[in-house]
């Protein structure tokens, strides 16, 4: 029998223990957390929305009309006209003929390749995609190969090297740890030219980019009866859940064959009415996209000359580089203790030798908060030695 309580204090040892904290309170900047309140940049609810009245209201209302829960799959009476709705909306949302509902993000990717991915097929993915993804690649038994992070240039020798009949490129459109942007353009040229399907997560860009938040397909202003597309609902969106959406054929087959959305209960109904009116809020208050621009410009301004490295990005994750695991839960432990919350990331999240913070902004912060933040990382920098300079 495995010796659990080894391999317990063994992941204590090497710093790679995680503990759940516990919220006392809504979402949002300012939250209490463990007894005590903190300056929240942990959350991924990058507009802000989780904690808006409006959507409170219209879960409430959502509640009020179809119930608490769904109560069976969608395949059985769990497809409520809401869900429909929903659904139809989100298609229209992204720019992609058909949607469909999905409990997780998770699930949704395990749904998305373990169906679409046949044995006769070979998967290309980027080295820094999301664990659903890899663990997607894992499940459906077929070949898989991974190429280095936004290297376009050995992905395209790994495609014309490839003899399998079908081929599919899996790829984060923001990476979830780096807060960098996956070239999806450049990424459809390559599948044109090599007759690949394209599945994009794009779990961090929904909500944020492109026009009225409608992602990164917006973004780039991709379109392609090739691409198929994930995006999540507990993040931008401020809710739960997720959706894929694609050509007409392929939300099909999902429904026909995909295990993850069969053998699952649909979603509560009025989350599904809660979620409309996220996307109502997110078309109509642009403001909070660009206030999430302004406070990434503030951020990596503050931060120029910080022991550590803030690595490029222009979405709201910034990921503060520290090195070290131990160190870099010491510097999260010091903003704790100053009232900020920002957690500390460690491998297997992130390669070894890169463990950092994951400062993650929303549009309901201010610049006051962000200036905060930096001074209380200033203040550290003599408690806690940087190894961050070095790599």
């Amino acid at each position: 029998m495995r010796d659990i309580a080894a391999t317990l204090l063994d992941l204590e040892s090497r710093g790679l223990y995680r503990r759940r904290r516990l919220l006392d309170s809504a979402q949002g900047p300012q939250v209490r957390v463990d007894g005590a309140p903190k300056l929240s940049f942990s959350s991924n609810d990058y507009l802000g929305l989780a904690g808006d009245p409006r959507i409170t209201e219209a879960l409430c209302e959502g509640a009020r009309q179809w119930g608490a829960g769904a109560g069976a799959s969608h395949l059985v009476t769990g497809h409520q006209r809401v869900h429909e709705e929903l659904e139809l909306r989100l298609a229209a949302f992204v720019g992609l003929p058909r949607a469909l509902l999905f409990s997780s993000g998770y699930l949704a990717n395990l749904a998305i390749v373990t169906t679409l991915a046949t044995p006769s097929c070979e998967i290309f993915a980027d080295r820094l995609n999301h664990a659903s993804l890899n663990d997607a690649m894992l499940m459906s038994r077929v070949r898989f190969r991974r190429y280095p992070h936004c290297d376009l240039d050995a992905l395209e020798r790994q495609l014309a090297q490839s003899t399998a009949p079908e081929k599919m490129v899996v790829t984060d459109a923001v990476f979830s740890m780096d807060g960098d942007i996956a070239p999806l353009d450049r990424l459809l040229e390559l599948c044109e030219r090599h007759d690949a399907m394209l599945v994009i997560d794009d779990a961090h860009g929904f909500g944020v980019l492109g026009k009225d938040g409608a992602g990164s397909l917006s973004h780039f202003q991709v379109d392609s009866p090739r691409v198929v597309y994930m995006g999540t609902l507990g993040k931008a969106a401020g809710v739960a859940g997720a959706f894929v959406a694609a050509v007409d054929p392929v939300i099909e087959l999902l429904i026909q064959q995909a295990r993850p959305y069969i053998y699952t209960t649909a979603g509560p109904p009025a989350v599904a009415f809660a979620l409309i009116r996220s996307l109502e809020l997110m078309a109509q208050e642009s403001w909070r996209r660009e206030r999430l621009v302004q406070l990434s410009r503030q951020l990596a301004a503050l931060l120029k000359t910080s022991p550590w490295r803030l690595l490029c990005s222009t979405t709201p994750i910034q990921p503060l580089v520290v090195g070290k695991n131990r160190e870099a839960l010491a510097l999260s432990d010091s903003l704790a203790a100053s009232g900020i919350l920002v957690p500390a990331i460690r491998p297997p999240t992130v390669p070894e030798g890169t463990a950092r913070l994951r400062i993650s902004l929303s549009a309901a912060h201010s610049e006051q908060d962000v200036l905060r933040l930096v001074e209380a990382l200033r203040d550290a920098q003599d408690a806690i030695p940087s190894e961050a300079g070095s790599q």
